[in-house]
């Protein structure tokens, strides 16, 4: 279990005028070696006092060692945050995911990821077209453990918008969006 006081969503340094600090909590169950269950809430606001709205958000994921080398991830995030400042209105957004890996051995995995985000209202994501964001998205990713500390990543995606065209492609705004992106992550 942890409990957090924070500076705001995903902040470092809290928002000029914010007097108010923000909460978070994760609650971590292990039934057994083979299920990882996962909590996590943030409660507070990103904005100055004068502006102040509440985000609310939880999430929620399940890893699933299947076997020595299958593992499933199930998740589901929720957030909602007040339209406007004392309001009893909120905004929502979503996103459920899964993630199915394969070790092929102890330096290599290949995993699939399907998940939907919906913030129909631009709260994370504006897009400043009528039905806001809704976007299926697909991953294929190898990984590669160059080091015991060092991991290799590179990931194929395709992104499809469910309703406005909200990707740039040759100047013109489409539904669909593919790339693909490598990196390196290492741990201390």
């Amino acid at each position: 279990m942890s409990g957090l006081v924070l500076n705001g969503w995903q902040r470092i340094q809290r928002v000029a005028g914010n007097s108010l600090p923000s909460f978070g909590t994760q609650v971590q169950f292990k039934p057994s070696e083979k299920v990882v269950l996962n909590s996590s809430t943030f409660i507070g606001t990103d904005k100055p006092d004068t502006l102040r709205q509440m985000r609310y958000f939880h999430n929620f994921y399940g890893i699933f060692q299947l076997n020595e080398r299958w593992e499933a991830t199930l998740g589901f995030d929720f957030g909602w945050e007040q339209t406007r400042p004392e309001s009893s209105g909120y905004h929502t957004w979503y996103t459920p995911v899964v993630i199915l890996r394969y070790a092929a051995n102890d330096k290599s995995a290949v995993a699939i990821r399907a998940e939907y985000y919906r913030d129909k209202n631009g709260v994370i994501i504006a897009t400043g077209t009528p039905k806001g964001f809704g976007v299926l998205g697909l991953s294929l990713n190898f990984d590669y453990a160059v080091l015991p500390n060092a991991m290799w990543r590179l990931e194929g995606r395709f992104l499809n918008s469910s309703d406005d065209p909200i990707f740039q492609r040759d100047g013109k705004a489409v539904k669909t969006n593919a790339f693909v992106t490598t990196s390196i992550a290492v741990s201390f």
